[in-house]
């Protein structure tokens, strides 16, 4: 059932910064955005009221305060920048958001941070790990347990977000959701096909699909990431040894040579030998992906469960509730893969607004924001705050039931493995050309993680 919008759109201007030469517009999430007739279609809620304290200067102040807001394509949603519009209009504080490429987000970022120059607000991935080894936030971030929001975060998020004790940042979104093999019921009925429960069944689905001539998944190697997802199948490994992350953590294992990955690696590759990602796999944007679906073209995605109501946004003919979800089954995989780590908001501590960002900060952790934020982003359905409201379907909830078993996530579990994740992702594309094989990609993330390990001074790589 679709989401009942609660607010209507904010009609306020605001400022959109763009990074020069990236040549990149300030997107939000990847799926086209609901028709503004369905946006506009109910009051507002109460308004988010401005902190008592430490009052903002009003718009005609005199002051003139824009804080600078980084952050990698896909993080930032119409939706936050809509609030945006809000926050300025209630603060007099703009918001200038700078949305770059996720393939060079990393590297920009890390050398803004290291020259002392970065942007007022960052977006980072979360991780205990990372944010230590990647961002030292204790250094480069403000420390904000204190503030009014910190307490409502939820707590396996919020120890992602935290050093010492210390909550450095601000989840952005919804991280209870997983990535899960989204696909089309009513394509799945017509066929006769039922949920996977091994590599071998998927296969076969594969198979009846593409024989019925839909292609059977839309992979998305070209934005660098999106295809690193399916490595979330590596629960496989811990399923098998219980003890494995905690050997790549001491650095006594390794990637090479782990039984359950290099199959896990394989049998990717074998599902684009086969076809059953199309021809146009290496080409294909993660942002098409809703409407791909929606045309029949293709039946399944490797998604968050928030796909149903993207795919109804981009075809309001298409049902949302017929978008169902099952597990990544590379592997014989059948535990829910969890991960409490996502992009978040830092505030960077060299920057000279800090005061306006912990505003900001404030502003999206607030019950009006979190409603709006879930009521108006297909895969927010229940975002990391005690406040936040929930927005699960039925569909969705029947998925959680089925998979009662759940194992955390290589990125939220083995140290350098997150930070490791675009050039893994550059790895597997040459792994699909017949560049690399499978044996050799995992050898790389050994030495991906070992180059991280000795940049963090690691003992345990000493």
């Amino acid at each position: 059932m679709k989401k009942k919008l609660l607010v209507s759109l904010l009609s306020c201007s605001m400022v959109l910064g763009m990074l020069a030469g990236c040549g990149q517009s300030a997107t939000s999430d990847s799926a086209p955005a609901a028709p503004a007739a369905d946006t506009a279609s109910e009051p507002a809620a109460a308004e988010a009221e401005a902190p008592a304290s430490e009052e903002a200067p009003a718009a005609d102040s005199g002051e003139d305060i824009t804080i600078t807001f980084m952050a990698s394509q896909d993080w930032i949603q119409d939706a936050e920048m809509e609030l945006g519009e809000k926050f300025t209009e209630e603060t007099g504080i703009k918001v200038d958001y700078q949305i770059v490429p996720s393939d060079q987000y990393e590297s920009l970022l890390m050398t803004k941070i290291n020259a002392g120059e970065c942007t007022d607000i960052f977006g980072g991935q979360s991780s205990q790990f990372s944010i230590v080894t990647q961002f030292d936030v204790e250094k480069n971030a403000v420390d904000l347990s204190g503030e009014s929001w910190a307490g409502n975060v939820d707590p396996a998020a919020a120890d992602e977000l935290s050093v010492g004790g210390k909550l450095y940042g601000q989840p952005i979104q919804d991280v209870s959701a997983c990535w899960a093999v989204a696909y089309n019921i009513s394509l799945f009925d017509e066929l006769g096909l039922s949920i996977p429960t091994s590599y071998a069944e998927f296969c076969d689905v594969c198979e009846q699909i593409k024989a019925a001539g839909v292609i059977p998944i839309y992979e998305c190697v070209s934005d660098g990431w999106h295809h690193v997802c399916w490595t979330e199948a590596a629960i496989a490994a811990t399923q098998a040894d219980a003890s494995y992350p905690d050997a790549l953590n001491n650095n006594t294992a390794t990637f090479e040579g782990n039984e359950q990955l290099t199959t896990m690696f394989a049998q990717l590759k074998e599902l684009a030998d086969l076809g059953y990602m199309g021809d146009n796999y290496m080409s294909n944007e993660y942002a098409d992906a809703p409407a791909s679906i929606a045309s029949g073209e293709y039946a399944m995605v490797l998604y968050n469960q928030g796909l149903g109501a993207e795919v109804n946004a981009a075809d309001p003919s298409f049902p949302e509730d017929n978008i169902g979800y099952f597990v990544n089954p590379l592997c014989d995989n059948q535990a829910l893969n969890v991960n409490y780590c996502g992009p978040s908001r830092f505030i960077f501590s060299g920057s000279k607004n800090i005061d306006a960002a912990k505003k900001y900060l404030e502003f999206m952790a607030s019950d009006e924001s979190l409603a709006y934020m879930t009521e108006n982003v297909g895969k927010f359905n229940q975002l990391p705050f005690s406040n936040a409201p929930s927005a699960y379907s039925k569909v969705v909830q029947d998925f959680y039931d089925r998979y009662p078993n759940k194992v955390a996530v290589f990125q939220a579990s083995v140290k350098y493995y997150n930070p490791a994740w675009m050039d893994i992702g550059a790895d597997m594309s040459a792994m699909f050309l017949g560049e690399m094989t499978p044996d050799e990609v995992l050898k790389d993330i050994d030495k991906l993680r070992a180059e991280q390990a000795a940049a963090a001074s690691d003992p345990a790589w000493e």
